[in-house]
Order: C-alpha cells, then sequence, then structure tokens
C-alpha cells in the first residue's frame, strides 16, 4: 500500500464503522434526557447525531476515491446503514411519543398526528431496508451486483438529514444553558410542524418508490424460483406489486384529503404528487413483469382484468374524487360574505364526472397514440386544479386583498381542467416516458419543486408548470404551423 493512501483509507474506515457507535451513544443520551430531562445530555446526544450525519453523507465519496474496488467496504457500508436506520428512526418514534406526554401535554390534534405519521415512517424506512436486502440477495445469486437507483441514492441523501432532525426536535428540552451552540440547537428543535410534514411525505414517497424500484427491476428473479414454469401462478403472484402500487395512490389521494381538512394544502398537493408517482409506477410495473399481456387465448375480445378496474377505482379516488374534495373544503372554509359566492359543490360534481368520463375512454379506447394521451391526463389535472388552491389558502391566512380573484380563479381553473381532460383530438405528451428518456427534466425539476416547497411560491412555480402544460397541444399545433 502506497503510503499517501494510508490515511485516507483510515479515514474512509473511520467514517463507516464509527457511525453506528455515535447513533448508538446518542441512543443512549436519548434515553437519558427521558429520565432526566437534562439539557446538556440533550445537546451531546444532538452531537453525535449530527456526527454520524455528516459521516454518512462524506463516507460515499471517501470509499469511491480511495477504495472504489473494495466489495468488502461497500458491503460495510450497506450493513451500517442499516444498522444506524434499525437504531435511530425506532429512538425517533419512541421519542416523538414521549415528546407530547412529558414536554407537551397539551399538545395539538396536529402535534398528534405527526407523532403518528413518524411511527409509520419509521416503520416503512425499516420495511424498505429489509426488502431491499432481500432482492439484492436475489440478483447477486443470479449473478448481477445490483447498482443504486436514482430512488435510493436520493433517499440516502434525505434519510440521514431528516433523522438527525427529528432526533433534535424529538427530545428538545426547553430553558437550557445559555450557550450559542445550545440556541441554535434549540432553533432546530422549533421547526414548525408543518416542515417537517413536507420533509417526511417526500421521505415517504422516496421510499415506497425505492421499493417500486427494486420490484421492477429485481422482482422476475425471484419468480424464477418460485413458480418454476407455472405462467398463472407467476402472473397472481406478479399481479400483486403492481396492485399494491395501486392501492398506494388511492391511498395518497385520501389521504391528501385528510391534509386538506387539517388546513394544510402545500401537504395535500406534495401528497398528490406521491399518487401521481404510484400512478406511473403501477403502470410500468404491470408492462416490465408482462402483465399488459393478456393470458392467450384472447379472441381480439376487450381485456378487462382485475388489476385495470383496481387502476380506474384508484385513480378515480385520486385524481377524480380527491381534488374535488379538496376544492370543496377549501372554498367553503371561506366565510366572507362580500362577494357573489359560486356553486363549488356542482362545480365540483362537474370535474369529477368529467374526470370519471376521461377514465372510462381512456379504458375504452382502442387505437391509442404511443407515447400521448388524447386529452388531458388525470394525475396532471388534478395537479393543476390544486396548484391555485395553495395560493389562495395563502391569500386566506395572510387576508390578502386578492382573496376574491383566486376564489374565482380556482373555479375557473377546476371547470377548465374538466374540459381539457375530455378534450379528446388535444394530445398531450406522457410525461413519465418523456422523463424516462430524457433523465436530466427529473434531475432538474424535482430539486426545484422541492426547493419551491419550502418556500410560499411553490403554487406559483407549480401552476406555471402545468400550465404550460395544459396548453402545450395547443403550442406545439402553432409552433408546426398547423
Amino acid at each position: 500500500m502506497e503510503k499517501p493512501y494510508k490515511i485516507p483509507k483510515k479515514i474512509t474506515a473511520i467514517l463507516i464503522y464509527a457511525r453506528p457507535l455515535l447513533v448508538f451513544s446518542g441512543m443512549l443520551f436519548a434515553v437519558s434526557v427521558m429520565l432526566t430531562r437534562n439539557p446538556i445530555l440533550y445537546l451531546l446526544g444532538v452531537l453525535m447525531i449530527f456526527t454520524s450525519m455528516v459521516f454518512d453523507l462524506v463516507d460515499g465519496w471517501f470509499a469511491a476515491r480511495f477504495s472504489p474496488d473494495s466489495a468488502f467496504a461497500h458491503l460495510a457500508d450497506r450493513i451500517m446503514d442499516k444498522l444506524v436506520y434499525s437504531i435511530i428512526f425506532p429512538l425517533i418514534s419512541v421519542g416523538m411519543i414521549w415528546r407530547i406526554l412529558f414536554i407537551s401535554p397539551k399538545h395539538t390534534k396536529v402535534e398528534l398526528l405527526h407523532a403518528i405519521f413518524v411511527l409509520f415512517l419509521c416503520i416503512t424506512v425499516l420495511v424498505r431496508d429489509n426488502f431491499a436486502s432481500f432482492m439484492r440477495e436475489f440478483a447477486i445469486r443470479k449473478g448481477q451486483e445490483p447498482e443504486p437507483t436514482e430512488f435510493t441514492r436520493l433517499r440516502t441523501i434525505v434519510a440521514a438529514p431528516l433523522g438527525a432532525l427529528l432526533y433534535a426536535h424529538a427530545f428538545y428540552i426547553p430553558d437550557g444553558p445559555s450557550l450559542k451552540i445550545y440556541s441554535w440547537i434549540s432553533w432546530m428543535g422549533n421547526i414548525p410542524i408543518r416542515g417537517f410534514f413536507i420533509c417526511e411525505i417526500i421521505f415517504l414517497i422516496i421510499n415506497f418508490s425505492s421499493i417500486a424500484g427494486y420490484c421492477k427491476k429485481y422482482g422476475t428473479y425471484c419468480l424464477d424460483e418460485l413458480c418454476l414454469g407455472n405462467t398463472h401462478l407467476r402472473r397472481r403472484i406478479l399481479s400483486f406489486f403492481p396492485n399494491a402500487l395501486t392501492v398506494m395512490n388511492a391511498i395518497m389521494g385520501l389521504l391528501s384529503v385528510f391534509f386538506a381538512y387539517q388546513g394544510r394544502i402545500k401537504e395535500a398537493f406534495l401528497i398528490m404528487i406521491g399518487a401521481a408517482i404510484f400512478d406511473k409506477l403501477d403502470g410500468a410495473m404491470a408492462r416490465k413483469l408482462g402483465l399488459v399481456d393478456p393470458v392467450p387465448p384472447s379472441n381480439n375480445k376487450l381485456h378487462i382484468t382485475f388489476g385495470g378496474i383496481m387502476d380506474d377505482i384508484a385513480d378515480t379516488v385520486s385524481f377524480c374524487i380527491a381534488p374535488a374534495w379538496i376544492y370543496y373544503i377549501c372554498l367553503s372554509s371561506h366565510s366572507d360574505r362580500t362577494f357573489l359566492h359560486l356553486p363549488i359543490s356542482i362545480i365540483a360534481s362537474i370535474y369529477t364526472v368529467f374526470g370519471v368520463t376521461r377514465l372510462i375512454y381512456f379504458t375504452l379506447d382502442k387505437n391509442p397514440t404511443p407515447g400521448y394521451f388524447k386529452g388531458m391526463p388525470t394525475p396532471a389535472a388534478a395537479l393543476f386544479v390544486l396548484s391555485p388552491l395553495i395560493i389562495f389558502m395563502e391569500s386566506v391566512s395572510q387576508g390578502s386583498e386578492y382573496i376574491c380573484f383566486w376564489y374565482y380563479f380556482c373555479s375557473g381553473i377546476m371547470i377548465a381542467a374538466a374540459i381539457f381532460m375530455n378534450l379528446y383530438p388535444a394530445k398531450y405528451v406522457h410525461v413519465g416516458r418523456l422523463m424516462d428518456r430524457n433523465p436530466w427534466i427529473g434531475k432538474i425539476d424535482i430539486p426545484l419543486v422541492l426547493l419551491f416547497a419550502l418556500t410560499p411560491y411553490l403554487g406559483y412555480f407549480a401552476f406555471t408548470q402545468l400550465f404550460l402544460y395544459a396548453i402545450s397541444p395547443l403550442l406545439k399545433k402553432f409552433k408546426t404551423g398547423h
């Protein structure tokens, strides 16, 4: 070994193997905080967790730079990730419950909801890690070394900072010592719940998308040994995975309605993006696994499957009923009688009926255009109508003088989206396939959405993009001169 590389390789080993020790020390300090409520112990625990976070963010670069061919180092890094997540996320879940019982006994319903949501998030993280390990084993046995996907890399980047922030929030002790470092940490411990919800929803979507990605890429390896050539058994087993994603699509739609009831329209919009992602993934997985092909013989009849029915039901719930419901929730909550109110229940019903009509047409259409939709797709329409609602709710909360304008504007967008969905001569590009063929689009747009989600301008940014997509057939005709 050359001398110039001895020290960097030792640093790499420290970065990889010291993380579980740091997190375990953070757990001991957290238990001590729960028993003694000592702010100094809380400070030490946060420092341990944040040091582990820094190690997690830089150890991959060191390993790739100084130990690029070390299979053991990469395997050890994965095992260390599993140990760290197995400690920190259950610990955070316990800490959230402890916080609302002892630190905030007069907690609000939102704080209780946040603690329950963190519990669900922790379970998802652990399930995803074990499932990923299982799928990697099959890939290795088949002679293919798995490579990290885009969702997996993004998940690794988000997991460590989010775990550290949640730790600082869960075990925060008010009225600590007058130290600058403690005042800085106190700021992290008092981050608004809304900010945590946004980060946690994004992280939840990434985890479920990572699970779907592993199923899509390596699921066939498992079935080769399970089914032993039984085609019908293989299809029944395979159908579980896209059907599970379809169910998650519907759950996301209902969850967005739940957040809208809490007045958190921005979080509802982000959850609706998650529903659109699951809608893309279930179809992509079904095509990847060969489930869209009819079981022979087909006799050229209209092929309707249980999975297709489930997909239509989930799309109806998430992209037809949920947006109309959220629209009604937002506009009906505004009690100002200084201007003429519209029949919002009728407008919401019109949108729902037109959305269902669009889904029926899409299902029965025997001459689809590859790479395009006839009429605006329902996921895009759902996001299109929700984006101005973000602006409307922010105007209401700020007492803006433009409340009346946004009230009528949101209603107009609902009607316009209903028309665009059934404008069948218009050809809308398939955004999912476009992003698959041009990955740079997603690499630019997704970080921008996450960035604007932390600002008051998410509604403006999202509406601008979706408006351009809504009029894209007209722009295309104008550009080609036809």
